[in-house]
């Protein structure tokens, strides 16, 4: 099990190295993940799971099942999320306050990890949080109560770039009860940067108060793979088309636009001047489209859109580009769009989850015309259903509509394809996904012994 002493130590990036490592051995591998929490899923067998363990099912070499992640919590507000239950939405779940729910969810928990370990020889297991929050420690499902269920031994990992590593992994540790303290297996340094040497005598010293030793030493790794929540500041090199993604608070999927780093200077747009030079803007899906619009509107980025030449809404971000969110069932609360698509959506009690194929329009308008005819695949995550109020469709099964310089979607996924990229970019991404899950493998394996991790649990 790989744990961290906070949020953004790496664990998901560890995780997912661990299980490419791994499954390279010929070992039946899988991840898992108690409860996650995060507006990126993606679809996998039986529903939505968190992006995380999908991405590491990938690197597992298997397919993605509901299983790996039982549990995702979608937040929606400061004070409100929606619960994912094995893939599906669970409203009344939802609607509970925090402490109220461990109970409730810990058997689906129990039951869809062991059933996912009697199909595999080795589960790769990854925390949420740190499992010293000792506030929480009651309602922790996530951590150690995980890691006692799976008998697992546990690698703490801390990111030495935030400073004070050694004081966090040592805090961690005194700040277990002795059994879960037992189950520390080594600590991990992560993003590291310089000289090695300088760590010394505080590994050795750390292993002598801690019993517990330094394992590995990873060094910061530049990677290809989306973060958890597609949230890293894409870096910005100059010279290359410029992609505005608005970057509204409750901005879901966005790990699928990582592809497009690649080739083009990505940047999060949340003011209204950043969205000036950009060759394409880009409203992503989102958790709560009538708070998102609301934000949108508040910065006068509405108004900057009438300037961008070309304008891509995806699933939330199709919903807020036509005239009108009808929300008859009060799922999430009706809005009146933008208006610069003839649609309207109408949000219904029931979710769509499913991977789905379709094909753009034989003629579509000229910004986007290199896309016409092409098929195209990709899934879909959304209450809402949008119809034409006059819109021309761009996109087969009523999946997508267009008018001018504006495309709005339905479908996630479309600009992970290398060809619909290079179709509106002209330069398509030169690496795959298999491609970014062996560069990190390969990055971690010198600094890590998998080899040693696995006789341990022999």
């Amino acid at each position: 099990m790989v744990q961290g002493t906070s949020s953004w130590a790496g664990k998901s990036l560890l995780a997912t190295a661990l299980a490419r490592l791994i499954a390279r051995r010929g070992v039946a591998v899988a991840p898992f993940k108690a409860q996650n929490m995060s507006n990126n899923a993606r679809v996998a067998e039986g529903g939505e799971i968190g992006a995380a363990q999908w991405l590491q099912a990938r690197a597992a070499g298997v397919a993605p099942d509901v299983r790996m992640n039982p549990v995702l919590v979608k937040p929606e507000a400061d004070d409100r999320s929606q619960v994912v239950v094995m893939g599906r939405p669970d409203l009344a779940l939802s609607r509970e306050p925090w402490r109220r729910r461990p109970g409730a969810l810990w058997p689906t928990i129990r039951a869809a990890y062991e059933s996912l370990a009697a199909d595999h020889e080795l589960i790769v297991i990854e925390g949420a949080g740190s499992p010293a929050e000792i506030n929480l420690s009651a309602t922790d499902l996530a951590n150690m109560r995980t890691a006692r269920l799976a008998d697992a031994r546990v690698l703490l990992v801390a990111d030495i770039e935030r400073g004070g590593a050694f004081a966090h992994l040592y805090g961690t540790w005194a700040l277990l009860d002795p059994p879960d303290r037992a189950r520390l297996h080594g600590f991990v340094l992560n993003r590291f940067r310089g000289d090695s040497a300088l760590l010394e005598p505080a590994p050795a010293m750390l292993h002598a108060r801690t019993g517990v030793p330094v394992l590995g030493v990873v060094p910061r790794i530049a990677h290809g793979l989306p973060d958890e929540d597609g949230a890293a500041t894409p870096p910005v090199t100059g010279g290359r088309p410029r992609v505005a993604v608005v970057r509204y608070p409750r901005a879901s999927n966005l790990d699928e636009l990582k592809a497009l780093e690649q080739v083009a200077d990505v940047v999060w747009a949340t003011r209204a001047d950043a969205l000036a030079g950009a060759v394409l803007v880009v409203l992503p899906g989102s958790k709560h489209t009538a708070a998102d619009l609301a934000w949108l509107r508040a910065r006068a980025i509405d108004q900057a859109l009438g300037a961008a030449p070309r304008v891509l809404g995806i699933c939330g971000g199709l919903q807020m580009l036509g005239a009108e969110i009808a929300d008859p069932h009060g799922v999430e609360g009706a809005a009146v769009g933008l208006g610069l698509l003839a649609v309207r959506t109408t949000l219904g009690r029931s979710k769509t989850t499913r991977r789905t194929t379709a094909r753009f329009a034989d003629r579509l308008p000229a910004p986007w015309a290199p896309l016409a005819g092409r098929a195209v695949g990709g899934y879909e995550i959304r209450h809402g259903r949008t119809r034409s109020d006059g819109a021309a469709p761009a996109l087969s099964r009523d999946l997508g509509f267009a008018s001018g310089r504006v495309l709005g979607v339905a479908l996630h996924g479309l600009l992970e394809d290398p060809e619909v990229v290079g179709a509106l970019l002209g330069a398509a991404p030169p690496r795959s996904l298999d491609d970014e899950l062996d560069r990190l493998a390969d990055a971690v394996a010198p600094h890590l012994d998998v080899d040693a991790l696995l006789e341990a649990l022999a």
